[in-house]
């Protein structure tokens, strides 16, 4: 919610667009989980776990990962389990090289007026 806060003080349209997706994507991916968890309790139709992780790879790791744990939803389905740590393991690598990235290009660059 800090970094929502930060984007939102900056006004950066671009920066608003990515949290206002990233919250959209991660409240679906919650309801995801939270929906089919209701529907394995009643026995009804399912979401698929590649839907699931779909979700997730989009950027709603976070909402599929908050909805696993305190759901309790497929913890013990080792397979999902697995792939959904390693999307999330990969999204983390990849914002720390986006973040090291613009840091590293931020200190090479040339001081102005000098």
């Amino acid at each position: 919610m800090a970094v929502l806060a930060g984007v939102m003080a900056g006004a950066n349209p671009v920066g608003l667009i990515t949290a206002f997706y990233l919250l959209v994507v991660n409240v679906a991916a919650f309801w995801a989980f939270a929906h089919d968890k209701r529907a394995a309790i009643a026995g009804a139709r399912r979401i698929s776990e590649d839907r699931l992780l779909a979700l997730a790879f989009l950027g709603g790791s976070a909402g599929a990962k908050l909805g696993q744990k305190l759901l309790r939803h497929k913890l013990r389905k080792e397979p999902f389990r697995q792939q959904l740590d390693g999307i999330v393991a990969i999204q983390i690598v990849a914002i720390a090289a986006f973040w090291g990235i613009r840091f590293v290009g931020a200190a090479m660059a040339p001081a102005a007026g000098v």
